[in-house]
């Protein structure tokens, strides 16, 4: 095999709690990662040496600032007997929007380089190296549904269908995650308890209300418009609406798609919208 192509896909927050600071600097989280369809497609040959980076978009950067080269160099570096290989990323995954897709296309990279190269390594292994790229990366390995806590490393799948149409709605801000953490940490409190996220999607009736994305108090008043297109969601149908991350995408939940198209015939004239399901 000398060429592998992987679906690398987005994922959401369903539900972000931040707990507290951290002595290395990060912070604690407790969330529900959600992969979803909408997705870049990675496609990976071998070569004789190196990393090599192309895309379809132009601001994609195709140096070693990459999510891609680091993830390359780090599976390189912890000894594995891998040659080089040349990455095109087409993406579709808008950077720097809460989605993960920077992360996805950097697990990309581990799971093609074990493939390509018959490293031989299991899901923990990628996880481990993953860690080392960033810290949504481990997600991406197994995707699907899973409890996020420590950094967003500390994973427990859950074997729940969270069924729903996810309409996405990018927002035009630009949210810095550093500022965000920096903002939402003057307010964070001693301690923090945290909600047991997946045992609210057992029940016959799914208590919405219980869930939060912390970094929406600091967000929403420093860029109204990602409250005004939370309420949009809310007012046109959606069960849940929440900022993906620490932004600056605002995502809803829609029983059905006729219902998430009705929403987004409303919002689409001023803002991109995906409609997209749960993987």
């Amino acid at each position: 095999m000398n060429t592998i192509s992987f679906k690398s896909h987005a994922k959401v927050n369903i539900g972000l709690q931040v707990l507290g600071e951290r002595n290395d600097g990060y912070h604690d989280i407790h969330t529900m990662f959600q992969e979803l369809e909408f997705h870049d497609n990675v496609h990976i040959s071998k070569k004789d040496h190196g990393c090599e980076l192309f895309s379809n978009d132009n601001d994609f950067p195709l140096n070693e600032t990459n999510t891609c080269h680091t993830a390359y160099t780090v599976v390189k570096d912890a000894g594995h007997e891998i040659g080089g290989i040349s990455v095109h990323v087409e993406k579709s995954i808008p950077q720097g929007a809460g989605l993960g897709g920077g992360s996805s296309n950097g697990a990309a990279i581990i799971r093609g380089l074990n493939e390509l190269y018959e490293c031989g390594l299991s899901n923990t292994e990628m996880e481990n190296l993953a860690l080392k790229v960033g810290a949504d990366v481990p997600f991406f390995i197994q995707g699907k549904t899973q409890l996020g806590e420590g950094i967003g490393e500390k994973l427990t799948p859950i074997d729940i269908e969270i069924d729903f149409a996810y309409l996405l709605v990018i927002s035009p801000v630009s949210i810095s995650t550093s500022w965000a953490y920096s903002a939402l940490k003057n307010g964070l409190e001693g301690s923090v308890e945290k909600t047991n996220f997946a045992s609210l999607f057992k029940g016959d009736t799914i208590p919405f209300e219980l869930f939060k994305n912390d970094f929406e108090r600091i967000v929403i008043p420093a860029h109204p418009e990602i409250g005004e297109i939370k309420d949009a969601l809310i007012n046109n149908g959606a069960h849940y609406a929440s900022l993906s991350g620490s932004g600056s995408t605002v995502f809803g939940m829609f029983d059905e798609d006729t219902a998430a198209k009705a929403a987004e015939s409303v919002l689409m004239s001023d803002y991109r919208t995906i409609l997209t399901h749960p993987v």
